[in-house]
């Protein structure tokens, strides 16, 4: 066999051992272990496996992974997804549809510092969800609502994806930062427009009753205040030292995390054993994390080596389909395979196949980086994977809720995201004139 051959059969045989069961992970290294002996040898399969792993993992930037999640962590169990929403319904209370504009926009500010989606979809499940029914809306609105904007979670910096995706492209972490910024508003603002949008074409989808005699509850303008200025400190340390310049992204990452142990011993929400699980869970994600990031490294090199990206490269550039053809494809491959793995795997399994294609089309490798986790994200909301959505109905533990309904809740947030990459595609500018500063 040729050595494009064996990659191919590489790609094969992955897709099969996954279907088969086995972590995705081990079975990166094992193809591409035996995919490495075929084209060369034993000792040199060995010999790329240790330099893979020496390589991949003792850079200083990979610190960023363990504080960020701790941080967002920390985030979740102090109480500031609850005043953040808070301040939003106080804000948008007469506004059409206010109390699901209020969740997007609580969940934009969440993401902000926190970067996991699982995180926004178990804090806005218990804090909105019950809110917004006891207001007349649906549940199926409601848990669609939050299930939708969880995802900003994953867009808007820091995010998690963000930082494997840099990795995996070799571009900066904190222009892939920057670069979500202005997306994760656009993302937002079309979510608020569809949420409008449904609540005027579409009540029954949206009210349960269209009279909501529901009582607010009061907020002074002093305790908009104190709810507001842990949200708004978190985000000036986290954001502000990174976009100011005085602060890289692993130095932002203990920053961030330092404020939100800060913040969660002064409300009193942290003892020993609860600190200790959260160090215990920053420990279990990041090992997981960056055990699939060497995985993804050694599968990568097995590729360049057998040409495969470049022959890939070859065929969909001169071919008929073209560049944005290839794009077009790339795109919706991620949507449909959403429905059926989680995002980090779908980006370690592509992304070694795709980067080299998308180099040789020239495009913007922080604009694709972007396309990548908006589309990779809509998995998050599609079923039967879905993994927002069961999140969201473990954390209700409603007997009665459905997981179709809140499929059903969900799906015009599916569309509003298409129509956020077909903008993104139309002007890359949208991510990359921040990150290119």
């Amino acid at each position: 066999m040729s050595p494009v051959e064996i990659g191919a059969a590489a790609i094969v045989g992955l897709i099969v051992l996954i279907y088969l069961g086995m972590p995705i992970g081990i079975g990166m290294l094992f193809v591409s272990f035996v995919g490495v002996a075929a084209i060369r040898s034993d000792l040199i399969s060995l010999r790329m496996l240790g330099a893979v792993a020496n390589d991949s993992l003792r850079e200083y930037l990979f610190a960023v992974v363990p504080l960020f999640v701790l941080m967002g962590l920390l985030v979740t169990v102090s109480g500031v997804g609850k005043d953040t929403f808070d301040v939003f319904e106080r804000l948008l209370r007469r506004v059409t549809a206010g109390l699901g504009i209020a969740t997007v926009f609580a969940n934009a500010v969440f993401a902000s510092i926190t970067g996991i989606s699982i995180a926004s979809a178990t804090v806005f499940s218990r804090v909105a969800v019950p809110e917004m029914k006891r207001h007349g809306y649906t549940k199926k609105f409601a848990t669609g609502v939050v299930a939708g904007s969880s995802v900003l979670g994953m867009l808007i910096p820091p995010s998690l994806l963000m930082i494997v995706y840099a990795v995996l492209a070799e571009e900066s972490v904190g222009r892939m930062f920057l670069a979500g910024v202005g997306p994760g508003i656009l993302l937002a603002l079309i979510f608020s427009i569809t949420i409008i949008l449904l609540a005027r074409t579409r009540k029954s989808f949206v009210f349960d009753s269209t009279d909501d005699t529901a009582d607010y509850t009061d907020m002074s303008s002093l305790t908009m205040l104190r709810k507001s200025v842990p949200i708004v400190a978190l985000m000036l340390v986290v954001l502000g030292g990174l976009y100011g310049g005085f602060l890289n992204p692993t130095e932002a990452g203990a920053a961030g995390a330092f404020g939100a142990l800060v913040v969660a011993i002064a409300r009193r929400s942290l003892n020993a054993k609860t600190f200790w699980n959260l160090l215990v869970e920053t420990g279990q994600i990041t090992v997981s994390v960056l055990f699939l990031i060497l995985a993804a490294t050694f599968f990568s090199r097995m590729l360049a080596l057998s040409g495969v990206p470049r022959s890939l490269a070859e065929l969909l550039l001169t071919g008929p389909i073209g560049p944005y053809g290839f794009l077009i494809l790339y795109l919706l491959l991620i949507v449909a395979l959403g429905c059926l793995i989680d995002s980090i795997s779908i980006m370690l399994i592509l992304l070694p196949i795709a980067l080299p294609v998308a180099e040789a089309a020239g495009f913007d490798l922080i604009w694709f980086g972007v396309l990548t986790v908006v589309s990779v994200e809509i998995g998050l909301l599609t079923p039967p994977f879905g993994i927002s959505v069961y999140i969201i109905k473990s954390a209700m533990d409603d007997p009665d809720l459905q997981v179709g309904e809140v499929f059903r809740g969900a799906f015009p947030f599916v569309l509003a995201m298409l129509v956020c990459v077909a903008i993104l595609i139309a002007f890359p500018s949208i991510a990359t004139w921040l990150a290119r500063l």
